[in-house]
C-alpha cells in the first residue's frame, strides 16, 4: 500500500510542476525575459527580499545566463513528463 501512495504523490506533484514549468518555460520564451528558479535555500532566501525585476534574466541583455536557464528549465520539464508517464520506478537489483 505504501508503494501505491509514493507513486501516486509522485506523479501528483511530477504534475504540477510539469504544468507550472511549462508556463515558466512559454512566458520566458514569448516576452524575452526570465526569472531563473534558484536551488540554493539560503540564496532563495534573501534573493526574497530583493527587487523581482533585479533577478529577471532578459534574452538580449544576458543572452547565455537566459538560454541556460530556459535549458535547464526544458529539462526539468521533461523529467517531469517521465515521472507523470512511466511514474516513480524503482529499480531493485
Amino acid at each position: 500500500m505504501q508503494f501505491f501512495l509514493t507513486e501516486v504523490v509522485a506523479r501528483l506533484v511530477a504534475a504540477y510542476f510539469l504544468f507550472d514549468t511549462y508556463r515558466t518555460l512559454r512566458r520566458g520564451l514569448s516576452h524575452g525575459s526570465f526569472v531563473p528558479f534558484e536551488p540554493d535555500v539560503v540564496n532563495w532566501i534573501l534573493e526574497s527580499f530583493q527587487d523581482r525585476a533585479a533577478l529577471t534574466v532578459h534574452r538580449k541583455r544576458t543572452p547565455i545566463r537566459f538560454w541556460i536557464s530556459i535549458g535547464l528549465d526544458a529539462l526539468l520539464l521533461v523529467a517531469c513528463f517521465y515521472i507523470v508517464v512511466f511514474g516513480w520506478r524503482q529499480v531493485s537489483g
